[in-house]
C-alpha cells in the first residue's frame, strides 16, 4: 500500500491507497513536530482504522513547508521501510513545467496538473481552495504552464477580524440569501458569495487566454465543497485531486 502525504501551510493531508482505491485518508495540523513525534501520530492514525503498519511498501511526499520536510521524509522512510519519492526539482513527473522559473512552482501544483489530465483531460485548471487560493493552468498538451494565486478564504477573513473591532468571527458558511440582514449574514454572504466571484472572474480570464471557454475547472483542497457550489465556472469537485496526482507520480517514478 502506498502512503501519500501533501503538506501545506495550515494542513497536511494524508492519503493511504490500496492500488488504485484510496482506503483511508486523514488531515492534521502542519506543525514543526520531530521525526519521532509524527511517527507517534501516524502509527496512531493507522492503529485507529486496524491497518499494520507493514502493510505500507512505499511513501510519496509533497511539501510546501521545507522546515518540516526532513521530519516527514524520515518517517515515511521508517513506516514504508524505503525512502519516499519526494516531489521536487528533478524528479521525473510526467508534467512539464513551462513557467519562467520551475524550481518555484510548488509540488502540489505539479500533483493537481498530473490528477487533473489523467482525470478530466487537457486543456484544464484547477482551483485548490487552502491558505491560498491556488489556480493551476494546464495546456492542451498536458504541460503545466502557470496560474495565479489569491488570498485563501480563511486567511482574508481572520484579516477582517484583526483588523475590524466590532467585526467577530462566524461561520463560513453560505447564508440565506446576498443581502445580508444582519452582520453575521453579512460576512457570510462577502465571504463565500465574494470568493464566488473571484474564482469565476479569474477563471473566465484563464481560460480566455487559454483559447479554451469550455475547459473543465476542477475544484480542490479543504474548503472546495463549500464554494464550488456557489461557482458557476467550476464543473468538478475532487477534494482527494492532490492525493491521486501523488499516487500517479509515484507510479510513474516507481516503474521508471
Amino acid at each position: 500500500m502506498l502512503l501519500a502525504v501533501d503538506v501545506g501551510n495550515t494542513s497536511s493531508v494524508i492519503g493511504l491507497f490500496d492500488g488504485e482505491a484510496l482506503a483511508a485518508e486523514w488531515r492534521i495540523a502542519t506543525r514543526y513536530r520531530t521525526t519521532d513525534e509524527l511517527e507517534v501520530v501516524l502509527r496512531g492514525l493507522l492503529a485507529a482504522r486496524q491497518i499494520k503498519p507493514d502493510a505500507i511498501t512505499s511513501g510519496c511526499l509533497s511539501t510546501t513547508v521545507p522546515p518540516v520536510q526532513g521530519a516527514w521524509e524520515e518517517v515515511l522512510q521508517r513506516v514504508a521501510g524505503a525512502a519516499p519519492v519526494v516531489i521536487e526539482p528533478g524528479v521525473r513527473t510526467g508534467v512539464a513545467v513551462r513557467v519562467q522559473n520551475p524550481r518555484e512552482v510548488g509540488p502540489d501544483r505539479i500533483a493537481n496538473a498530473a490528477a487533473a489530465v489523467a482525470l478530466h483531460g487537457a486543456p484544464a485548471i484547477v482551483v485548490d481552495f487552502g491558505t491560498a487560493t491556488n489556480f493551476d493552468v494546464v495546456a492542451d498538451d498536458g504541460a503545466f504552464v502557470g496560474g495565479a494565486i489569491a488570498p485563501g478564504l480563511e486567511v482574508s477573513m481572520e484579516a477582517l477580524f484583526a483588523r475590524a473591532a466590532r467585526l467577530g468571527k462566524v461561520e463560513l458558511v453560505a447564508p440565506p440569501s446576498a443581502i445580508g440582514t444582519a452582520t453575521v449574514d453579512s460576512l457570510q454572504s462577502g465571504a463565500v458569495y465574494g470568493f464566488a466571484g473571484l474564482v469565476d472572474g479569474i477563471v473566465g480570464r484563464l481560460r480566455a487566454e487559454l483559447g479554451a471557454p469550455d475547459c473543465p475547472v476542477v475544484a480542490t483542497g479543504g474548503l472546495a465543497v463549500l464554494l464550488a457550489e456557489h461557482c458557476a465556472t467550476v464543473t468538478a469537485v475532487d477534494p482527494q485531486l492532490t492525493l491521486v496526482g501523488l499516487r500517479l507520480i509515484h507510479e510513474r517514478v516507481a516503474g521508471a
